[in-house]
Order: C-alpha cells, then structure tokens, then sequence
C-alpha cells in the first residue's frame, strides 16, 4: 500500500479511538496523560515506522492501529 495512503488512514484510526466515549476510563486512571496525547505520541511511532518500510506489506491503516495495540515491539521508539 501507498505509505502516505497508510498513514492518513493510522491518523484517521488513532483520532476515532482517541474521541471515543470508551476512552473516559483511560483519562480516569492515567492522571497526567490524556487519551489524546498517548495516541498522539502512538501515532508518530507509527507514522516513523511506515515511513521506514515497517508495515509496507499491510492492507490497511486498520490492520496497522490492531497490529500495534496487540504488540508494541512494532514500534522501535517504544519505551
């Protein structure tokens, strides 16, 4: 898949899950960081590792978002 097409469609995955009413726990328990910023801080791995090859074999933005949230070694910036 197009890279740029991949990464509009993470940008578009991670903001529909970071506006869901769902996330309101998230915010409850994490004190200092909002849902916002950690799939904001997400997305720039992930956009970091499209940009070098890392899921240029997935079909979707989709397939990219459920990778990461099942394994975050996807992401060489995770800490």
């Amino acid at each position: 898949m197009n890279r740029d097409k991949l990464i509009a469609q993470v940008k578009n995955e991670y903001a529909r899950i970071a506006s869901t009413e769902s996330q309101q726990h998230f915010h409850q328990t994490t004190t200092d960081l909002t849902p916002e910023a950690y799939y904001e801080n997400l997305l720039g791995m992930a956009i970091s590792e499209i940009n070098r090859g890392t899921f240029d074999n997935f079909k979707s933005g989709e397939e990219v978002v459920t990778a990461i949230a099942n394994d975050k070694t996807w992401l060489s910036e995770w800490k």
